[in-house]
């Protein structure tokens, strides 16, 4: 490495710091290169710090549960930043809930089971954590998260908090307009009061529906594209003739065509590709360009600097 001394750039914290991550083990295809720094913040105020204190010409990534995440062979340079056990807590007051970002879905959906409340259902069939269903306005079964939510807080490039209203942050299909460089640390839900046994028989309906139709048992991304307006991503794949289309370890899947699977010796480069390649067919046969879903970072291969290990 060019920059063996990165980790002696680092500012003091009370989280950890971990050089040369293998990030194939974080994300749900199994696949992505070497995270150069990777660093797990203790809590709120422990990221505010490190985020007035770090040298702003070094790079800096967000890293969810990497379940709607592709990371690039070439790995990450400069800090990767995962929410751990400090950005889970979780609240209940009356009909609200206060979650941490880095809580999953499937944990807050059923807590709030458990607790009587409903509304949260469809987060149970949605893999990956809260912060990352707020910043894409992640949905499924007919809800969204801009449905339930009442306000986030977030921290700023700078360091800084803020609270943001659900107004505030113009959410759109699978998207909201808050900065990438901000990072959600909580949100505030809205939920509704009923039978913890109607609530369960609804997470069990979505539950048997995701195996059924969905390549549960393989390593994937998710949803890989957004449906267009007016049209499912799955139907323009599979009238475009894509699946069970393979590239290298990767294939689009069998069950369900928006999902690409890793067959056991996929690169985040065949996924990539083959990702790319669906597109291209897809805008031959009906003219209409598929937008990922499915969030790509770091860098190729061939991209990877002096200063990254390979």
């Amino acid at each position: 490495m060019t920059r063996p001394s990165l980790i002696e750039e680092m500012p003091h914290v009370r989280g950890r710091f971990m050089e040369n991550v293998r990030l194939s083990k974080y994300t749900w295809f199994r696949v992505g290169g070497i995270a150069e720094i990777l660093f797990w913040p203790k809590d709120e105020q422990d990221l505010s710090e490190f985020f007035a204190n770090i040298s702003k010409d070094i790079p800096i990534t967000i890293l969810g549960v990497g379940s709607n995440t592709l990371v690039r062979d070439g790995g990450i340079p400069g800090v990767t930043i995962r929410l751990g056990r400090g950005f889970q807590n979780i609240e209940i007051s009356g009909g609200r809930i206060k979650a941490g970002a880095g809580l999953s879905n499937l944990r807050l959906a059923k807590v709030a089971k458990e607790n009587g409340l409903s509304g949260l259902e469809f987060l149970s069939g949605i893999p990956g954590s809260l912060g990352g269903s707020i910043r894409m306005n992640a949905g499924a079964f007919k809800t969204e998260i801009s449905d339930i939510l009442i306000s986030t807080r977030v921290l700023t490039k700078e360091g800084d908090f803020e609270e943001l209203s659900k107004r505030k942050m113009n959410f759109t299909y699978r998207s909201c307009n808050t900065p990438e460089s901000s990072i959600f640390l909580s949100a505030t839900l809205r939920a509704t009061r009923g039978k913890i046994g109607e609530i369960e028989c609804i997470m069990k309906s979505i539950r048997d529906k995701r195996q059924v139709q969905q390549p549960s048992k393989q390593p994937t991304g998710g949803s890989t594209f957004i449906n267009p307006p007016g049209c499912k991503a799955w139907e323009l794949i599979e009238n475009a003739g894509c699946r069970g289309l393979t590239i290298g370890g990767a294939q689009v899947s069998e069950k369900h065509c928006n999902f690409i699977v890793n067959l056991g010796s996929a690169t985040a480069l065949d996924i990539e590709k083959l990702g790319n390649e669906v597109k291209r067919r897809v805008l031959e046969h009906t003219g209409i360009n598929l937008e990922w879903e499915i969030k790509r970072i770091g860098v190729h291969l061939e991209e990877v600097g002096k200063g990254m290990p390979t």
